[in-house]
């Protein structure tokens, strides 16, 4: 079979529609198992049905509820779009799962799917589930299970929880070695979210994204509301939307974080996401934020890092120096603003909010975002010509001038790929991103930061190293005659990061 032509109503994913097709339209009947995960309203479950339907098979949706029920509703699931019952009442999963993948089997020649969605909610009150599938598998594996089989069969699992679904391949997980895909499904990029959005003007594709970031579904959800057409319609949008304790994503972050199991002292992260949203980065400075140790909170970044609302990233130069960020927009948006102030919005006090969080909204919400924007281009879009060379993935890191006892942060740096010696780690690239208009003294200030980076043990400059000036506002004549001057610095406006390499 060849593999299915993604439909037209699915926007972007041609890889993940490229690996899920592989997975699935293999020839020889046999049973292969993948788990598809990623953070709600991120586009698994649509993803998923236009597989079913492209492919043919059966698309299933958990709900919470107990066993008996469960398993009712996953044979009406089956009746309902294979045309087949059970002769009678599944008793158990293994049951269940065996008469289902069995009726695929034989069910033509075409490969078959069946994707089970929620699948930690089915998980959580049937906690032989995992192994039933583990035999499952391992019957196929020994060919009992599949010798009267004229089509292959993929069974998919689906889930949002995500420290649920990154653990059923790990540890002694009874499905671990049995999967032949494994794949996260992430928020669209800000490139593609404004593709998404269908908005051409560039400062208010960066505004929008500020705030709800590249979750698919959201835009659904604000289509009443429309699009603002323009940066300061910003501030209305917001105010039919997010802002609106009506609307429904004015508690975004409290259903996101209660989807998880593991989140279960819950105002302890919410507290830590708090910390993180206003700018603590390190776990001392977190802990301290709680009035706890490092170690006290060491359990709960996990949990945080394994659910996918916040992101570790380490130091470049130094081991065992993580930084977190919040993950999502709208998660971030949410506990330095509608968390805040929620009194206010609920006595639909907007306005009043809005003059009050704007500056918040631009320091600890724009600046911050545009960065993350700026690291995400380097990694992604950033031609070899503008880096100087091949690179690493790019960070931020912090630098200390110790003479003056000041400690700097460096927004945008990488290292140089396959270019390092012992001990010695090669820098490619330093930037300074800012969402406000840049003057020569950007300039000035970065090359600074090189020399002080330059001082330090275990780092060499490439001989090609490029000094990058990201502004989501442009840049002042004196700044660009300046950098015309030098062809080590690069700028980068907006226009650059969407369209541009």
């Amino acid at each position: 079979m060849d593999m299915p032509v993604k439909p037209s109503s699915l926007y972007d994913r041609e890889i993940e529609w490229e690996d899920l097709s592989r997975f699935a339209s293999l020839q020889q009947p046999s049973l292969r198992l993948g788990i598809v995960y990623g953070r709600r309203r991120f586009g698994k479950s649509y993803l998923l049905r236009r597989l079913v339907e492209a492919m043919g098979g059966v698309y299933h949706l958990a709900l919470q509820e107990e066993r008996r029920p469960a398993l009712g509703r996953f044979a009406n699931s089956l009746s309902r779009q294979l045309h087949w019952a059970p002769p009678q009442p599944f008793r158990d999963w293994v049951d269940a799962l065996e008469q289902a993948v069995g009726a695929m089997g034989t069910r033509g020649t075409q490969p078959q799917v069946l994707v089970i969605d929620e699948y930690p909610y089915l998980q959580h009150n049937n906690p032989d589930l995992d192994s039933a599938i583990q035999a499952l598998m391992d019957e196929a594996s020994a060919g009992r299970l599949t010798e009267r089989w004229t089509a292959p069969v993929s069974i998919v699992l689906c889930g949002s929880a995500m420290s649920v679904m990154t653990r059923i391949l790990s540890g002694t997980s009874p499905m671990r070695g049995r999967a032949a895909l494994d794949m996260p499904l992430l928020q669209f990029d800000f490139r593609q979210a404004r593709g998404y959005w269908e908005i051409d003007d560039l400062a208010t594709a960066f505004a929008v994204d500020t705030v709800v970031g590249g979750a698919a579904g959201y835009k659904d959800l604000v289509a009443e509301a429309g699009i603002p057409d323009h940066p300061d319609g910003l501030h209305a949008w917001l105010a039919a939307t997010v802002l609106n304790p009506s609307h429904v994503l004015f508690r975004e972050d409290e259903y996101l974080l209660r989807e998880d199991p593991r989140v279960t002292d819950e105002a302890t992260y919410y507290s830590l996401l708090q910390a993180i949203a206003e700018g603590r980065t390190t776990s001392a400075k977190i802990a301290a934020a709680l009035a706890k140790t490092s170690n006290d909170i060491s359990h709960h970044l996990g949990v945080m890092t394994a659910a996918g609302f916040i992101v570790r990233h380490e130091d470049l130069l130094a081991d065992r120096r993580p930084l977190y960020r919040v993950a999502d927009s709208i998660v971030r948006f949410h506990h330095l603003i509608n968390r805040r102030h929620r009194a206010r919005l609920e006595d639909r006090r907007v306005l009043e909010v809005w003059t009050d969080a704007e500056a918040t909204y631009r320091s600890r919400i724009v600046g911050p975002h545009f960065e993350s924007m700026c690291r995400l281009w380097t990694d992604r879009y950033a031609s070899d010509e503008t880096l100087g060379g091949p690179t690493g993935p790019s960070a931020s890191m912090q630098v200390n001038d110790r003479k003056r006892g000041q400690s700097f942060e460096l927004d945008v740096v990488a290292l140089r790929r396959g270019a390092g010696t012992a001990g010695i780690k090669p820098i490619q690239l330093i930037g300074e991103a800012k969402a406000h208009q840049l003057d020569v003294d950007a300039l000035q200030r970065l090359d600074r930061l090189s020399e002080l980076l330059a001082g330090r043990a275990g780092v060499a400059q490439s001989p090609t190293a490029k000094r990058l000036l990201f502004s989501a506002r442009g840049f002042t004549p004196a700044l660009a005659a300046a950098a015309q001057a030098r062809p080590e610095v690069e700028l980068i406006d907006l226009a650059r990061l969407y369209e541009g390499d």
